[in-house]
């Protein structure tokens, strides 16, 4: 027997939520054990980010598959990427690639039952996750699978902010077990009082946000229509590590429940970098949320003095050369939303130049128009396609080859929000190799020195 159920295209984290979330479904419906249901789900989302991360889109088909009389729940995920080389040495162990890639299939397949995975170059990687279901499992036929297929089908959208507010605490809660659990086993394995301590600190953040949301509540009332649709994103972004740090957690527990001490520190990087996600998610995200809220005092700003400021700040790859023009205008504006743009645009360039032959270089100019100052970031690293150039400005988009830990996809949307706040715009150059990242600032607010 092999009854297909239901498919997901993965074009964006959205689509890694809700592969999630239709793997824990699936996993009652047939009856799995809770500790089974979050084993399986993490092990197909940590599957699916890595077809995001490393080739940009995929899919991923969920079926029920009879194999010598035993039932199990199976998701075949694929890509059309470019293959994974050291396919067997990776799952072996004997070989570890130094950008660390690899560790989420290794961790995955531990939490299956079966795991099979073909790798071919230039033509893609398929790989089948199957997990058995219980003997004494609920009825399964046909036509209870057509149903399933159904329910998916029409299953209703949850409200954006009812569900911010039940994962937020759901979230806490996580927080508050997984520190006692950590106490717990504290004996057997130091490096989880480490990871205590980290989510801890992530704790205070989020409850910080909690306690803001609350005191603001009446302001986020009358500004609601224009933050629905930035909501029901939010939502499902947070969502993602969310459920990957509880399933990892409950696999540590598990692990450690069964004395196998080396497999529970083989998770804990997979913890880090979910909790370092989060990190950087709840930072972009308040600072988009604020832009256009806040009453900022003007004040004179030196545009040279401020693109210093902020290169202090970044970290320059050995080789790459940073060239300021001498002209930079001085103007009177809010100092915080220039810092903001040029943290990102000039962030972007350090972050994504591939340095070609160990050199690279990024320039910053200006040039005055009759209404306004027009800036350019532009840098000669690897460019960006023609059909890119809108949707890297998109809430939480990134190009399909960006592989970078940090990437959140708000940087540029914030920058376009701030610059659609002052009634001016931001646009891409590219053609080829280098990118050129122009936009425009009032020349109603320029000012001279004395």
């Amino acid at each position: 027997m092999d009854l297909p159920i239901t498919t997901i295209k993965l074009q964006n984290e959205l689509d890694v939520v809700l592969a999630y979330k239709r793997t824990m479904q699936l996993s009652e419906f047939t009856g799995l054990p809770t500790a089974a249901q979050t084993k399986f789900a993490t092990a197909v989302s940590e599957i699916c980010r890595n077809v995001l991360e490393h080739v940009g889109e995929g899919a991923i088909k969920f079926s029920m598959v009879e194999v010598r009389h035993v039932l199990l729940l199976e998701a075949y995920i694929t890509d059309r990427g470019r293959g994974i080389p050291h396919v067997q040495e990776i799952l072996d162990r004997k070989y570890i690639p130094a950008s660390g890639k690899g560790q989420g299939i290794y961790n995955s397949r531990k939490l299956v039952d079966h795991f099979q995975l073909e790798s071919d170059f230039e033509k893609g990687t398929r790989i089948r996750l199957q997990k058995r279901i219980p003997a004494n499992h609920p009825p399964i036929n046909k036509a209870i699978i057509q149903g399933w297929a159904d329910y998916f089908t029409h299953e209703s959208d949850v409200s954006p902010y009812a569900e911010i507010k039940r994962q937020n605490m759901q979230l806490i809660e996580l927080m508050e077990q997984l520190r006692v659990r950590t106490i717990e086993a504290e004996y057997q394995l130091q490096e989880i009082q480490h990871l205590n301590q980290e989510l801890q600190s992530s704790n205070q953040e989020i409850n910080a946000l909690l306690q803001e949301r609350e005191n603001h509540n009446q302001e986020l009332e009358k500004v609601n229509k224009t933050l629905d649709e930035f909501a029901q994103t939010v939502t499902h972004d947070l969502k993602a590590p969310l459920h990957n740090i509880r399933g990892l957690a409950e696999a540590v527990t598990d692990f450690l429940e069964e004395n196998s001490v080396e497999e529970a520190q083989a998770v804990m990087p997979m913890i880090q970098l979910q909790v370092k996600r989060m990190d950087h998610l709840i930072r972009d995200v308040l600072a988009y949320s604020l832009t256009g809220r806040q009453q900022i005092q003007k004040k004179i700003v030196s545009t040279s003095e401020l693109v210093y400021n902020v290169l202090t700040t970044l970290a320059i790859p050995e080789g790459l050369q940073i060239f300021v023009a001498e002209d930079l205008p001085e103007i009177e504006a809010e100092e915080i939303f220039l810092q903001q743009i040029f943290s990102n645009l000039l962030s972007n360039a350090l972050k994504y130049h591939d340095l070609p032959g160990g050199s690279g270089n990024v320039w910053i100019s200006a040039k005055r128009h009759p209404a306004c100052w027009e800036f350019v970031v532009a840098d000669d690293g690897p460019g960006i396609a023609p059909e890119d150039h809108e949707k890297v400005f998109e809430l939480f988009e990134t190009t399909s080859d960006v592989n970078h830990p940090d990437s959140t996809g708000i940087g540029l949307a914030l920058v376009r929000k701030i610059l659609q706040e002052k009634g001016e715009r931001v646009w891409i150059e590219s053609t080829g190799r280098g990118t050129a990242m122009h936009f425009t600032w009032p020349l109603s607010e320029e000012t001279f020195p004395e």
